[in-house]
């Protein structure tokens, strides 16, 4: 999968732990894995961390990372179909899906699409960390 690419230049950023020997590109999807810690995401109902906002070379010496917790982004859909102004959570690594009801409990939304993309998977434009 592809990473996020930002349309709009997001406004919140929070820095976040992650493990030295991990390597991220910018716009990475992040899972929130332990208290103010991320990892990349890689499934389904990942809890939401933010998109790396800055690249982290693996291995640097660096335990924080910057990720964007709004703006609006072009990412990469699973083959299922998203209904502009519907919500949308990690899909997997990389990539967003409809959002189901059980994805709130877990934290796992991202934002409101802005496009409607049919089945078979494609691109939609998100606006992360909105609701409404």
């Amino acid at each position: 999968m592809a990473v996020a690419t930002c349309i709009e230049t997001p406004t919140r950023f929070v820095r976040r732990t992650i493990a030295n020997a991990t390597a991220v590109p910018i716009g990475t999807i992040m899972k929130l894995n332990d208290a103010n810690t991320v990892v990349v995401s890689a499934a389904n109902n990942d809890p939401f961390g933010g998109i790396a906002w800055e690249e982290k070379t693996a291995s640097d010496g660096l335990t924080e990372i910057t990720c964007a917790m709004n703006g609006r982004w072009s990412m990469t859909t699973t083959a299922a179909a998203i209904t502009a102004g519907g919500l949308v959570s990690i899909g997997g690594a990389d990539a967003v899906r409809a959002l189901v009801e059980a994805d709130v409990v877990l934290g796992c939304q991202v934002g409101k699409a802005l496009n409607t993309i049919g089945g078979g998977g494609g691109t939609v434009i998100v606006d992360v960390g909105s609701a409404i």
